[in-house]
């Protein structure tokens, strides 16, 4: 009895100095309900600090950060990155100021449980692991595009932990240790897209240590609403498989010709519409099950065309430092 007692008061003496980077942009909306968030951490507030960096915004941002600095019962530092418009350069400058031995970084429109952080701090108990990426869900939406997002499981990192060249977790819910950000570098701060990426593959491949994956430590995300946001996300993810591919190599997505598009397109409409209107009808499908193929080919259709017209610009190979 008094063994088990020992074994669990030594897993959980483990209570690194950490420090949380939050890049924001033209987020007066949705800070209200990150900081209610940050303050519902469950990880002992003398061990943490939240660093939130404006980026340059044109709203009320910064000076609502500084309100909240200033009348918060947690740590927080409002920081801002005016130079560079771009979250990576935003979150150097969180990692420049940051005291903690463990980075964790989180989005201003993510919504981080109770439990994130002391879920996603434990795996690095053990000394090899260099970073920690924890589980994205999606925020209640009952919009057809929510839905549609629902259903692919969109943002879950376990499609960027599956990545064929090589694994790694969004910035939206991911942790560093400091050591490896001082032997790699910090993020490159005029990329703007692709960036989690680059930075989980440039620590592995120096063999720092490994990634672990902490499903318990989770952050909810908002979904898309419209057509236009969703083509955009889309656009973005393929201009990101670009960057990558000139950065380290990795393969391109394959462009669909018309013959292909019409195939998915006369299947969807000739076999999967008639069986799911026939299931709808019996309650046993929704809007989003019909329209499931035109929408999947819309963003793979958004995603090449971002990938086909980006270029990366030359000041994105730059890698700021510590």
């Amino acid at each position: 009895m008094n063994h088990q007692s020992i074994d669990t008061t030594t897993a959980t003496k483990f209570l690194p100095m950490v420090s949380v980077v939050v890049p924001i942009y033209n987020a007066e909306a949705d800070l209200s309900a990150l900081i209610a968030c940050l303050s519902a951490q469950t990880y002992p507030k003398d061990r943490v600090e939240y660093l939130l960096v404006d980026n340059n915004s044109s709203d009320r941002t910064l000076t609502l950060l500084q309100e909240a600095a200033a009348s918060s019962v947690i740590k927080i530092s409002a920081l801002s990155e005016n130079q560079i418009q771009s979250s990576y350069a935003a979150r150097n400058t969180g990692i420049r100021a940051a005291t903690g031995e463990i980075i964790a970084f989180t989005d201003a429109d993510c919504h981080p449980q109770p439990q994130w952080l002391e879920s996603l701090i434990q795996p690095f108990v053990n000394s090899e692991v260099v970073i920690v990426a924890g589980e994205i869900t999606a925020l209640p939406g009952n919009t057809l595009l929510e839905e549609y997002a629902e259903l692919q499981d969109i943002l879950s990192q376990k499609h960027t932990l599956a990545h064929p060249f090589c694994a790694y977790g969004q910035t939206a819910n991911l942790a560093i240790r400091r050591t490896a950000l001082e032997k790699v570098g910090l993020f490159r701060p005029y990329l703007t897209t692709g960036g989690d990426a680059d930075i989980c593959w440039r620590i592995l491949q120096q063999n720092l240590g490994r990634l672990e994956f902490a499903p318990q430590a989770t952050v909810q995300h908002r979904h898309r609403t419209t057509l236009k946001e969703l083509a955009s996300q889309w656009r973005r993810y393929g201009r990101s498989n670009r960057y990558l591919h000139e950065l380290h190599g990795i393969e391109l997505m394959p462009e669909l010709n018309l013959a292909e598009y019409g195939h998915r397109l006369g299947r969807w409409m000739f076999k999967e519409l008639p069986k799911n209107t026939v299931k709808a009808i019996a309650g046993k499908a929704s809007l989003v099950d019909l329209l499931n193929t035109p929408l999947t080919v819309f963003v793979i259709q958004a995603r090449i065309s971002g990938q086909k017209n980006a270029k990366l610009p030359e000041n994105a190979k730059i890698i700021a430092w510590l």
